[in-house]
């Protein structure tokens, strides 16, 4: 299923481009969820990870659509962006929240379905797995891509990703049944460290790709190399 928010203070165009999405829908045969924000600071605070498009006005009263996409992208780098604006240049500001385009206002079906179409073929090419981690700062979309390695950290994990680290209040056992189809092995009793990022390995140490060094234990070193060198022959 996909789903898609649609995010503008203006409640009768919220419902013009639900019946436009719907009328996609029933063409296409997509199956898609719609969930309506009316305000930026509304899908802020709200926020659901498992949205895959949001279509996003710019001008709006509380919190505006380049405000909203940037506090979007702290926590989901890859959800799909389409701004909305009756200006131009509002819409070419939207870029720098790596926009998938912007749509000037009124829309029209035939542009609707032109952006739907370009999006989802990009989205199902890209698309890629993901963990959802809920701290108390919220939820975060954390893409396995991006996820080097985890550690314990005061009886909590941190999730170590490109963007930034995370709280995560599993226990290492249940992240790593999580993440144990997904390239990820244990080389420590507190370290869970993603294989793409493995370098090499010196005696008790690995090195990751970019440079960190973490600890082997001798008593998981066997299967830890056993997993490595399986990873590593299925990509040569």
């Amino acid at each position: 299923m996909l789903h898609i928010a649609i995010c503008d203070d203006e409640k009768n165009f919220v419902t013009y481009l639900t019946d436009l999405i719907n009328q996609y829908a029933t063409e296409t045969g997509e199956e898609i969820k719609i969930t309506p924000y009316y305000d930026g600071m509304e899908l802020i605070e709200r926020y659901d990870t498992s949205i895959d498009l949001i279509f996003l006005d710019i001008q709006m009263r509380l919190a505006d659509g380049l405000y909203t996409a940037e506090r979007i992208r702290q926590f989901n780098e890859e959800v799909g962006i389409i701004f909305l604006t009756t200006l131009t240049q509002h819409g070419l500001k939207g870029y720098q929240y790596q926009a998938v385009n912007y749509i000037i206002k009124p829309i029209k079906y035939v542009r609707l379905k032109a952006e739907l179409n370009q999006w989802l073929k990009k989205h199902r090419q890209n698309d890629s797995p993901a963990i959802v981690v809920v701290n108390d700062s919220g939820k975060y979309k954390v893409f396995l891509k991006s996820l080097r390695y985890v550690e314990t950290f005061n009886r909590k994990l941190l999730l170590h990703t490109e963007q930034e680290n995370i709280i995560s209040y599993k226990t290492m056992k249940e992240m790593e049944r999580e993440l144990a189809e997904a390239g990820f092995a244990r080389c420590h009793t507190s370290y869970l460290v993603n294989l793409l990022y493995v370098k090499g390995v010196k005696k008790l140490e690995l090195e990751l790709i970019t440079g960190e060094k973490l600890p082997i234990s001798q008593p998981k070193r066997k299967e830890f190399m056993e997993q490595l060198t399986e990873y590593w022959g299925e990509r040569l």
